[in-house]
Protein backbone atom coordinates (compact mmCIF):
# COMPACT_ATOMS: atom_id res chain seq x y z
CA UNK A 1 0.00 0.00 0.00
CA UNK A 2 2.81 2.42 0.92
CA UNK A 3 4.53 1.92 -2.44
CA UNK A 4 1.26 2.57 -4.24
CA UNK A 5 0.84 5.87 -2.40
CA UNK A 6 4.39 6.91 -3.26
CA UNK A 7 3.88 5.96 -6.89
CA UNK A 8 0.76 8.14 -7.09
CA UNK A 9 2.48 11.22 -5.71
CA UNK A 10 3.30 12.90 -9.01
CA UNK A 11 1.77 16.32 -8.48
CA UNK A 12 1.33 18.83 -5.72
CA UNK A 13 4.69 20.57 -5.88
CA UNK A 14 4.68 24.22 -6.88
CA UNK A 15 5.92 24.96 -10.40
CA UNK A 16 7.76 27.92 -11.82
CA UNK A 17 9.21 29.02 -15.14
CA UNK A 18 12.97 29.42 -15.42
CA UNK A 19 15.36 30.13 -18.27
CA UNK A 20 18.35 27.84 -18.82
CA UNK A 21 20.83 29.66 -21.05
CA UNK A 22 17.82 31.39 -22.62
CA UNK A 23 15.70 28.21 -23.02
CA UNK A 24 12.34 28.13 -21.20
CA UNK A 25 11.74 25.31 -18.75
CA UNK A 26 8.81 24.60 -16.42
CA UNK A 27 10.06 23.05 -13.20
CA UNK A 28 8.54 21.55 -10.10
CA UNK A 29 10.24 23.02 -7.03
CA UNK A 30 11.43 20.63 -4.32
CA UNK A 31 12.66 22.82 -1.47
CA UNK A 32 12.33 20.76 1.70
CA UNK A 33 13.91 17.50 2.82
CA UNK A 34 10.87 15.31 2.08
CA UNK A 35 10.32 16.76 -1.40
CA UNK A 36 14.01 16.50 -2.28
CA UNK A 37 14.16 12.88 -1.02
CA UNK A 38 11.17 11.92 -3.21
CA UNK A 39 12.39 13.78 -6.29
CA UNK A 40 11.27 12.16 -9.52
CA UNK A 41 11.10 8.63 -8.11
CA UNK A 42 8.32 6.41 -9.45
CA UNK A 43 7.54 8.74 -12.36
CA UNK A 44 6.82 7.15 -15.71
CA UNK A 45 7.66 10.25 -17.80
CA UNK A 46 8.73 13.86 -17.71
CA UNK A 47 7.46 16.51 -20.14
CA UNK A 48 9.76 17.63 -22.97
CA UNK A 49 10.47 21.07 -21.46
CA UNK A 50 9.88 20.14 -17.84
CA UNK A 51 12.14 19.34 -14.93
CA UNK A 52 12.57 19.30 -11.20
CA UNK A 53 14.51 21.99 -9.36
CA UNK A 54 16.00 21.02 -6.00
CA UNK A 55 16.56 24.08 -3.83
CA UNK A 56 18.85 24.14 -0.78
CA UNK A 57 19.46 26.64 2.00
CA UNK A 58 23.22 26.65 1.53
CA UNK A 59 25.99 26.29 -0.99
CA UNK A 60 27.68 22.88 -0.56
CA UNK A 61 28.89 19.86 -2.53
CA UNK A 62 25.84 17.85 -3.69
CA UNK A 63 25.34 14.31 -4.91
CA UNK A 64 22.31 12.61 -6.46
CA UNK A 65 21.38 9.08 -7.45
CA UNK A 66 18.56 7.50 -9.44
CA UNK A 67 17.14 4.98 -6.97
CA UNK A 68 13.56 4.09 -7.99
CA UNK A 69 13.73 6.50 -10.94
CA UNK A 70 13.06 4.97 -14.35
CA UNK A 71 13.08 8.14 -16.47
CA UNK A 72 16.56 8.75 -17.99
CA UNK A 73 17.72 12.12 -16.65
CA UNK A 74 20.51 14.64 -16.88
CA UNK A 75 21.38 16.84 -13.92
CA UNK A 76 22.92 20.29 -13.70
CA UNK A 77 24.28 21.59 -10.43
CA UNK A 78 24.02 25.38 -10.01
CA UNK A 79 25.76 27.81 -7.68
CA UNK A 80 23.94 30.50 -5.66
CA UNK A 81 24.01 32.84 -8.70
CA UNK A 82 22.45 30.27 -11.02
CA UNK A 83 25.68 29.50 -12.86
CA UNK A 84 26.05 25.86 -13.95
CA UNK A 85 28.80 24.16 -11.92
CA UNK A 86 28.54 20.83 -13.76
CA UNK A 87 26.25 18.73 -15.96
CA UNK A 88 26.01 14.94 -15.94
CA UNK A 89 23.86 12.14 -17.34
CA UNK A 90 22.36 9.74 -14.81
CA UNK A 91 21.53 6.03 -15.13
CA UNK A 92 17.94 4.97 -14.37
CA UNK A 93 17.51 2.89 -11.20
CA UNK A 94 21.18 3.30 -10.24
CA UNK A 95 22.31 3.95 -6.68
CA UNK A 96 25.66 5.24 -7.96
CA UNK A 97 26.23 8.79 -6.71
CA UNK A 98 26.61 11.56 -9.28
CA UNK A 99 28.45 14.38 -7.46
CA UNK A 100 28.62 18.07 -8.30
CA UNK A 101 31.99 19.36 -9.54
CA UNK A 102 31.87 22.07 -6.86
CA UNK A 103 29.58 23.65 -4.29
CA UNK A 104 25.96 23.99 -5.46
CA UNK A 105 22.78 25.52 -4.06
CA UNK A 106 20.49 24.08 -6.74
CA UNK A 107 20.22 20.86 -8.73
CA UNK A 108 18.14 20.74 -11.89
CA UNK A 109 16.98 17.41 -13.35
CA UNK A 110 15.63 17.22 -16.90
CA UNK A 111 15.19 14.51 -19.53
CA UNK A 112 18.53 13.02 -20.57
CA UNK A 113 19.97 14.91 -23.52
CA UNK A 114 18.04 18.15 -22.89
CA UNK A 115 21.19 20.07 -21.89
CA UNK A 116 23.28 18.70 -24.76
CA UNK A 117 20.61 19.49 -27.35
CA UNK A 118 20.66 23.13 -26.21
CA UNK A 119 24.41 23.49 -25.74
CA UNK A 120 24.11 23.96 -21.96
CA UNK A 121 27.47 23.36 -20.30
CA UNK A 122 29.47 24.48 -17.28
CA UNK A 123 29.26 28.26 -16.89
CA UNK A 124 25.81 28.66 -18.49
CA UNK A 125 23.39 30.83 -16.50
CA UNK A 126 19.93 29.88 -15.20
CA UNK A 127 17.58 32.78 -14.43
CA UNK A 128 14.26 32.98 -12.62
CA UNK A 129 15.40 30.76 -9.76
CA UNK A 130 13.50 30.97 -6.45
CA UNK A 131 15.39 32.04 -3.36
CA UNK A 132 17.17 29.60 -1.06
CA UNK A 133 15.21 26.99 0.84
CA UNK A 134 14.29 27.62 4.47
CA UNK A 135 15.77 24.23 5.38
Amino acid sequence: MWLLLLACRTTGLPTTQIQVAGHALTVEVADDHTERAQGLMYRKELGADAGMLFVYADLAPRSFWMKNTTVPLSIAYLDADGRVVSVADMTPMSTESVPSAGPAQYALEVNRGWYGARGVTQGAVVTGLPGPSAE
